[in-house]
């Protein structure tokens, strides 16, 4: 009869939240890929990423699928490229972020050119060492589930009131990430359109 399909663990409600910046670019991806994957996924690899003194080969992503210098994103690929001998301190595995910056949506202010990128795992960089080329998008607010409400209010006025936080001075940033720790889930909210569905939003909001 085959395996039973078992009904999933619902998680608690009221568990901890934790609302991050929305930045407004563009996604990126960076993998890693360690001595154990070269060893046991060689024919799976991308080809497309570059080999660092290390022995250790980096790779560029964008939402949907792989990219190179030569079938670029924004210039993300490249500037993995640039910098893979940093990135690979980031340490085996997919590090997924925000490149954002200027020629990129909002831009932030930012201009001739300059581009950051922003790692979403806020957690897991808390207290590590980053490369000095990477960053993690702002967290705004923690607290228990039970004060969502609030809690989404207050990091949305405070936003509008003050700019964003990724880039100080910057009068219209685009909104929050909530991120739920017990159901593992990622919940956005947007100071302009959010009420619409995203299929009626002007190029650019979403």
């Amino acid at each position: 009869m085959g395996d039973f399909p078992a009904f999933g663990k619902i998680p608690r409600l009221k568990r901890e939240v934790v609302i991050t910046e929305k930045i407004d670019g563009t996604n990126g991806l960076v993998r890693v890929y360690g001595v154990e994957d070269l060893i046991s996924n060689s024919d799976s690899l991308p080809n497309n990423g570059p080999i660092t003194s290390s022995g250790l080969m980096v790779a560029a992503g964008s939402r949907k699928r792989w990219i190179h210098p030569d079938d670029d994103n924004h210039g993300f690929a490249r500037w993995v490229w640039d910098h893979a001998e940093e990135l690979v301190k980031l340490g085996s595995g997919h590090h997924y972020g925000e490149w954002w910056g200027s020629g990129i949506n909002r831009g932030y202010g930012l201009n001739k050119g300059e581009k950051r990128f922003s790692l979403f795992n806020v957690d897991r960089w808390v207290d590590a060492d980053l490369p000095e080329c990477v960053g993690v998008v702002p967290t705004l607010m923690r607290g228990n589930a039970s004060e969502l409400g609030w809690m989404v209010e207050q990091t949305l006025t405070n936003l509008s009131t003050y700019g964003s936080f990724a880039a100080p001075w910057f009068m219209k940033p685009e909104g929050i990430v909530v991120y739920h720790t017990a159901a593992n889930q990622l919940f956005k909210v947007t100071l302009e359109g959010d009420e619409a569905p995203e299929s009626l939003l002007p190029e650019g909001v979403a």
